[in-house]
């Protein structure tokens, strides 16, 4: 452990101030703490938190009843990222679809499923685009390559979101937000300067255990002064402008929505969609879906989970009809889930 690790950790350790909820955004932070241990050295007047900074677990259960619609009844071919093929839906994941004879291949990106475009002319083939800031550019140059090259078979199934007016939904919920470092790395840190001004505090940052030992100390020593703060403890990635290409790439293929977040309901302005020159990529409209609702398993707690209202062990469920090789929630499923954390390390 190097000398400001050794530091953090004194700080850490040695904490007496005011009690602080600290929420996690970052699904990857939250695993990473686990992992490492990290919360046996907090005190007990400092409680961890999850929040919905896992992008699989906010997809609402629509999200998936939309996809197994146009596999089923469209004939489509789901291309998704592996996660999302065991999300429960109303009445079945994509897993139970595809052993109705839907046809549903994971993929590493979304250029992957372009190239499968190209290769099977006479399929219709679907993206799932699931993602916050930091996945939705990959998701963007996939529609512009396809639009350059005229292909008239791929689309995407959209549920992109962004984070800043989340961070709204859920103020007041913790005392600082310990702010995703891979987000900020797109989005720049203007947003949490914002926040700061409107008196939320938080800190960026990065994933080793130095590093997240460091914002831990931050957060603490900053919260002892009794004022508003932000810092940036992830400078050698995160940067205030953000990654501009990236942004501008986003800009040029999609436009801010209403849209629904697991737990969280329909947040104004927190999604992306297609902008209508590029409307032949949604497939929503290319297929004329009809408006689909999905119902939640009522003994799954996951909308509480992700606001930071219950931990995962306190959902009965948990652990008992709910495991990772039969999930009841996607907070179960996903690598980033809480749920999915809570169970690996045993909640500690």
């Amino acid at each position: 452990m190097n000398e400001q690790a050794k530091k953090a950790r004194d700080i850490i350790t040695n904490y007496k101030g005011r009690p602080l909820r600290i929420m996690e955004v970052c699904g990857t932070h939250t695993h990473e703490i686990f992992r490492l241990g990290l919360r046996k050295l907090l005190p007990e007047n400092v409680e961890l938190i999850s929040g919905p900074g896992c992008p699989v677990c906010v997809t609402p259960v629509g999200f998936i009843d939309e996809a197994i619609w146009l596999a089923l009844e469209k004939g489509c071919i789901i291309t998704t990222f592996g996660d999302l093929i065991r999300v429960p839906g109303t009445e079945m994941p994509l897993a139970g679809a595809r052993a109705k004879g839907a046809q549903v291949r994971p993929v590493y990106s979304p250029l992957d499923a372009v190239e499968m475009a190209r290769q099977n002319p006479d399929e219709q083939i679907v993206f799932l685009a699931v993602g916050f800031e930091t996945t939705t550019p990959s998701a963007c140059l996939a529609v512009e390559t396809a639009k350059k090259e005229g292909l008239k078979n791929f689309s995407l199934l959209t549920a992109n979101k962004t984070m800043p007016n989340a961070y709204n939904a859920l103020e007041g919920s913790a005392d600082a937000f310990l702010y995703p470092g891979h987000v900020n790395a797109i989005a720049g840190t203007e947003i949490c300067e914002e926040l700061k001004k409107r008196g939320v505090s938080g800190v960026v940052a990065g994933f080793t255990a130095s590093e997240l030992l460091t914002a831990l100390a931050v957060i603490l020593v900053n919260a002892e002064k009794g004022e508003p703060f932000f810092v940036n403890c992830y400078p050698r990635v995160v940067k205030a402008e953000g990654n501009p290409s990236a942004r501008e790439l986003v800009k040029r293929v999609m436009e801010p929505c209403d849209t629904e977040w697991r737990g969280l309901g329909v947040i104004p302005m927190s999604g992306m969609k297609l902008r209508d020159e590029f409307a032949e990529f949604d497939a929503r409209k290319k297929f004329g879906m009809p408006k689909i609702t999905g119902k939640p398993n009522p003994a799954c707690r996951c909308g509480e989970v992700l606001q930071g209202k219950c931990k995962p062990s306190d959902c009965k469920v948990f652990g008992k009809v709910c495991t990772p090789e039969h999930p009841v929630g996607a907070c179960m499923v996903s690598d980033e889930g809480a749920c999915a954390a809570y169970y690996q390390y045993g909640g500690v």
